[in-house]
Formats: structure tokens, C-alpha cells, sequence
């Protein structure tokens, strides 16, 4: 496998409108993929408690609003999100064009050790 992987958006594997990013570039530390959103549709609701992940969302295209233990948070193009494990969270479609959501999630144990300067 090479020491590096240079895909554009279009070139990702698909699955419905789940674009596999952490498949189609071979990631394997941590959980990378982007959805397309339509008017009135949503990412399932859901925690990962279970699998103990802290998720950052990023909205990449469009309007979405992320609702997180019921409260709703306005989220234009450009808005970040994080995630603890036991939040219930969505994103849902309210408006009239379509969106795409970027999320990257890990397990809070991946070992992940920040450099001094950021």
C-alpha cells in the first residue's frame, strides 16, 4: 500500500448517498465519510456510546441544523460539531437545496496524543 492516498470527492466509492471516504482513501485509525443530505432528510439519530467514539461533524455544503439531547443548533456551511459518545445527535435538512456533512469519528481510547503547538 502506498504512504499516501490523493482522491477527489467525485472519485470516492458511493454507497447511496454515503460517500465511503474512510474506505476509498484507506484510512484505518479513525472513521471518515461524507453524506449528502436532501431537503427533508436527516442522518440517522444516534449515540456512540457503545462504541465509545467522539464524532466532529463539518458542514461542507448547504444549511443543515444539528440537533444534539434535543437541543437545535443552527449549522450554515462551514459550522463544526463535536461529539461526546453518550450525546444523542442528528442533522437534519430543513431547508429547500441540498447539503453535504463531513464526519470523522474515533474512539476517545485511539491513543491520539496532541502536538505542543495546536
Amino acid at each position: 500500500m502506498a504512504a499516501y492516498t490523493v482522491k477527489h470527492l467525485d472519485d470516492f466509492e458511493r454507497s447511496g448517498r454515503w460517500i465511503l471516504a474512510r474506505r476509498s482513501l484507506g484510512v484505518g485509525s479513525f472513521g471518515l465519510n461524507v453524506v449528502e443530505i436532501e431537503p427533508g432528510q436527516n442522518i440517522p439519530e444516534h449515540d456512540e456510546t457503545g462504541r465509545d467514539q467522539e464524532e466532529v461533524f463539518l458542514v461542507l455544503d448547504g444549511d443543515l441544523v444539528f440537533v444534539v439531547d434535543g437541543d437545535r443548533h443552527p449549522a450554515p456551511r462551514g459550522t463544526f460539531m463535536r461529539c461526546d459518545p453518550s450525546a444523542t445527535r442528528t442533522a437534519v435538512n430543513e431547508s429547500e437545496a441540498p447539503a453535504q456533512l463531513l464526519i470523522v469519528s474515533a474512539p476517545r481510547t485511539s491513543g491520539y496524543e496532541p502536538i505542543d503547538w495546536a
